[in-house]
């Protein structure tokens, strides 16, 4: 999850960064293929080079120094409303088969848990030129339609986006634990790109709450490659995100 996070950072971009495994994607990205992109925290951190020490916030020590800027919430997300960062991170207690996500309440037996919101989840999916959506992979959490929007995808499907004037392209990719699923462009629903090494697409169907389609040209994800290896274990010597 955290190598497919990376490849998807593009040299130069401004990425919003988020948290856990997008901390680990964005520091393998910068040291193999996107030396000019740009790291952006909710925190008001902006980084042109990731953490020199493990970090386990944004807001831990380690990002703070030597960062490229430090200013307020305020001031970071003006860039989002400014259509300056080209991607951005979000995750959720529960994905749709658009895209949608829900961080604000689950339930069981008519009780009601509490989960702690938006934070800047809903404006980077709004705003930012396209998101990727990153999450565990079970059949409670990939739902035909989350209980709550906190952070908007596509809606109920294609031109949702475009008749509530969402300025943001929208969920461009979803990296679960077992696969990649981007969405097709005529119904804007979730489909099946790649399975990653050791699991079937039967496997991922199972854990799905919805009849997942595919993708024209499903594939295995691409095994991680020894410099890939390598410049996560540069970044997480302990193994906490990854053991």
């Amino acid at each position: 999850m955290v190598i497919a996070a990376a490849r998807e950072i593009r040299d130069g971009e401004r990425v919003f960064v988020g948290m856990r495994l997008p901390l680990l994607g964005f520091a393998v990205a910068k040291e193999l293929h996107a030396p000019n992109a740009i790291g952006i925290f909710e925190s008001g951190v902006v980084r042109d080079w990731p953490a020199l020490e493990p970090i386990f916030t944004m807001s831990d020590p380690p990002n703070v120094a030597g960062a490229l800027f430090c200013c307020g919430l305020i001031e970071v997300m003006s860039l989002l409303q400014s259509g300056r960062v080209e991607m951005g991170f979000i995750g959720g207690a529960e994905v749709d088969r658009h895209g949608n996500l829900n961080t604000h309440w689950v339930g069981d037996d008519g009780r009601r848990l509490r989960l702690p919101g938006s934070g800047g989840a809903a404006d980077i999916a709004t705003l930012a030129g396209r998101c990727v959506i990153i999450m565990n992979h079970e059949r409670r959490r990939f739902v035909p339609r989350v209980r709550y929007i906190t952070s908007p995808g596509y809606g109920d499907g294609a031109g949702w986006r475009e008749q509530r004037g969402l300025a943001g392209g929208g969920p461009s990719r979803t990296i679960s634990s077992l696969g990649i699923f981007s969405f097709d462009p005529a119904t804007r629903e979730m489909q099946i790109e790649s399975y990653h090494p050791g699991v079937t697409v039967e496997e991922i169907r199972e854990e799905t709450d919805w009849p997942l389609s595919l993708a024209p040209d499903v594939t295995q994800t691409p095994a991680p490659s020894r410099e890939e290896l390598l410049a996560v274990r540069k970044y997480d010597p302990d193994g906490v995100w990854t053991s």
